[in-house]
């Protein structure tokens, strides 16, 4: 279970770090505390609260004045760190983690360079539902479909 600050939970969230802080002294927010007695929020927490999608939760990320990422159309955004930057002539190969898991994009040279990605920063990858594919996982035979779970409300 990866853990990072309120600091850093709070620019993945796009909210105010004073927000999240009274959102984790209120209890709305899990956290875990340090021997120091600082609080680390787990990436499953930000997950969590990412997916919610109620407004008064989490508020959209600020756009900032040169980025125009708020009128965009596309719904499916993932949050994570850039993990790897390869460039290779015109194109470039950027992986990207989000939470345990690891996507690949591949870009332009040029669009590298504008953005100015490098390791270990925060990025965004949006995903337009015409160019995502599914497999199933562990080989082609069909699954028995699960029995589904009732759903607890808290």
């Amino acid at each position: 279970m990866a853990l990072v600050t309120v600091r850093t939970a709070a620019e993945r969230l796009g909210v105010a770090y004073s927000t999240l802080k009274r959102w984790v002294h209120t209890g709305h927010v899990r956290t875990t505390r340090t021997e120091g007695g600082h609080h680390r929020v787990p990436e499953t927490e930000i997950d969590r609260l990412m997916a919610r999608n109620q407004p008064d939760t989490v508020a959209p990320r600020a756009a900032a004045p040169d980025e125009s990422i708020g009128g965009l159309s596309a719904r499916n955004r993932l949050h994570g760190y850039i993990d790897e930057v390869r460039i290779d002539g015109l194109l470039a190969q950027i992986r990207l983690r989000v939470g345990d898991q690891s996507l690949t994009a591949v870009i332009t040279a040029d669009a590298v360079r504008a953005l100015k990605l490098k390791r270990g920063d925060d990025a965004l990858a949006i995903i337009k539902s015409t160019e995502v594919m599914i497999a199933r996982s562990g080989g082609w035979e069909p699954r028995e479909q699960p029995k589904k779970r009732k759903r607890v409300r808290r």
